[in-house]
């Protein structure tokens, strides 16, 4: 069973309050899920700890915005309305007051993380839903970082946000069944499709997803073939619309590893440990199409 509590407790009795959503981190998958909710009606504040964060993060929504005109789903003034509901900010506590949900995307650091849920709870009352987009990380140990565990729950959202329609929605072990209902409506708002998954390390997706990768790196430093060439297996003989080690490039190597890490840690199994050339990669700075230089390079 994905929901652990049966009974009521303070602060489980959760709605959406207000249509106001705070998101925390302005990086791929922050500025995505601030479109998304600014695009479906919702107020938005994009809160980062740089300014410049702040500005790549509007020119990413802005272009996004742009490839939908082009493709004659938006027109401009769609385009204009949704980014007028967004406003950003460096102030992360100053941009809570008034929130019906937060919704975090930072770095994939449990205890980041925990810090941060520790600092959101304080300031926010009971009723606030407070979700995380971790990708592979246990909302139950976020939650035991806060004073209303009910009331944290995962949304992971899956990259590109605009684009794909599944969020994994995360069940801790104390997340009330108001504040999976509250979601389920949320997503239900946003035009997602919400699924319900347990408390595991990597859930669903990644669970699946980071080990092909991860196996696809094993290939290339054993030199059974190129990039290139397992790539050309994944999409032409699997019929996979990306290869496997340009969606590790895409997603970025430094969060493939430390989802791996989580993988290989929660379970204990070999079967998830790291290969040595992804941690080798990360390790000299080639991230992937973020830092221009993964297993492919980019202008």
């Amino acid at each position: 069973m994905l929901r652990t509590r049966d009974r009521n407790q303070p602060g489980d009795n959760i709605t959406m309050t207000s249509d106001n959503v705070t998101v925390i981190g302005a990086g791929t998958m922050g500025s995505g899920i601030a479109q998304v909710f600014a695009y479906y009606g919702f107020s938005v504040t994009l809160v980062d700890l740089q300014a410049s964060f702040l500005d790549r993060a509007l020119a990413t929504i802005g272009k996004s915005l742009d490839r939908m005109i082009k493709k004659g789903t938006i027109g401009t003034e769609r385009r204009a309305e949704t980014l007028s509901r967004i406003t950003v900010g460096t102030g992360i506590m100053g941009a809570l007051p008034g929130a019906g949900v937060v919704v975090e995307a930072v770095f994939e650091d449990p205890d980041v993380k925990k810090t941060l849920f520790h600092e959101i709870d304080a300031v926010c009352g009971p009723d606030v839903i407070l979700a995380s987009n971790t990708s592979s990380i246990s909302i139950t140990q976020i939650a035991g970082a806060t004073s209303h565990p009910g009331r944290v729950i995962g949304m992971h959202f899956m990259n590109p946000v605009p684009v794909i329609p599944l969020v994994e929605i995360v069940l801790g072990h104390a997340t009330s069944p108001d504040t999976v209902q509250a979601v389920r409506a949320i997503c239900g708002r946003i035009e997602k499709t919400p699924v319900e998954v347990a408390d595991s390390p990597g859930f669903v997706a990644n669970r699946m997803l980071m080990p092909m990768l991860n196996e696809a790196m094993f290939a290339v430093m054993e030199g059974v073939a190129t990039p290139s060439a397992i790539d050309t297996v994944m999409k032409v003989g699997l019929n996979h619309p990306m290869g496997a080690l340009e969606l590790a490039d895409f997603i970025g190597l430094d969060v493939c590893l430390a989802i791996m890490q989580v993988l290989h840690q929660g379970f204990g199994d070999p079967k998830y440990r790291p290969c040595p050339l992804l941690e080798r990669m990360v390790a000299e700075g080639n991230l992937g199409r973020k830092s221009k230089h993964g297993f492919y390079s980019y202008p």
